[in-house]
């Protein structure tokens, strides 16, 4: 799942730095209203919201604006009404996509969509043309510099983790789980003091396509394209590219 991983540790890296900025705000926002909405306001009982409010503290958002966001998600306090739709299609060389995007109108969404995946190279496909390609896992990176390989390997491993990766070419442990244990692994390692980089459901490609040249650099842009979106909430794709070439390109 090399290429998955490196790609989300860079998206996520990028995602706290621009929501610092800003630049991010607005989607966690989003989340924060949709998760209030389907799940209640009450964090104990609400994972995704958990998960939401985690994100923006993180990027450092103002708690006026978590508590609006909330109010928003129980109809406290009016706002626009948020649909959650999943595209899928394919990007240079066949590389399956799975697009989750929040929006307050699916039609212009949709043109968005479409035209971006024709831009670099790809195509907007029929529901379920990919998805089975996929996985639905809990994912969790820890930093190489938090613990010894052991160490935290055995903490993800007796807290119900499914499986443990150490691959040389990268800085950080991969680990995944069943989805609904993300949050059993999570606190396994706060309890232990040992931090995550991050920890999010995510979809994990069962194969995947190794690009290189031309090819990864379009696959990287119609990627950043697709992140940048406002109404895009996750991008998932079953790309393989070396860390050195997507680090230069991204």
């Amino acid at each position: 799942m090399s290429g998955h991983n490196k790609w989300a540790s860079i998206k996520h890296k990028k995602a706290i730095t621009d929501a610092k900025k800003g630049k991010a705000f607005t989607k966690i926002i989003r989340e924060i209203v949709v998760a209030t909405k389907e799940g209640g306001h009450l964090v104990e009982n609400n994972a995704r919201l958990r998960k939401a409010i985690d994100d923006a503290k993180e990027a450092n958002m103002p708690q006026d604006n978590i508590k609006k966001a909330i109010q928003r998600g129980t109809g406290e306090i009016p706002g626009a009404i948020y649909e959650e739709i999943v595209y899928e299609g394919y990007g240079p060389s066949g590389v399956a996509l799975i697009v989750e995007v929040t929006t307050d109108n699916k039609n212009r969404t949709a043109s968005e969509i479409r035209k971006m995946f024709s831009s670099h190279s790809g195509n907007l496909g029929e529901t379920g043309c990919v998805g089975w390609m996929f996985d639905r896992k809990g994912f969790i990176t820890v930093d190489k510099s938090s613990g010894d390989e052991d160490t935290v390997m055995t903490i993800a491993l007796d807290s119900g983790a499914e499986d443990f990766e150490n691959n040389a070419d990268s800085d950080i442990y991969e680990i995944t789980a069943a989805p609904e244990d993300l949050d059993k692994v999570k606190a396994a390692f706060a309890e232990k003091n040992i931090p995550v980089v991050s920890a999010e459901i995510t979809m994990i490609p069962q194969t995947y396509i190794k690009l290189t040249g031309d090819e990864a650099k379009s696959m990287l842009k119609l990627m950043d394209a697709l992140e940048e979106h406002d109404d895009t909430k996750n991008v998932y794709a079953n790309f393989d590219i070396s860390k050195e070439e997507m680090e230069k390109n991204s």
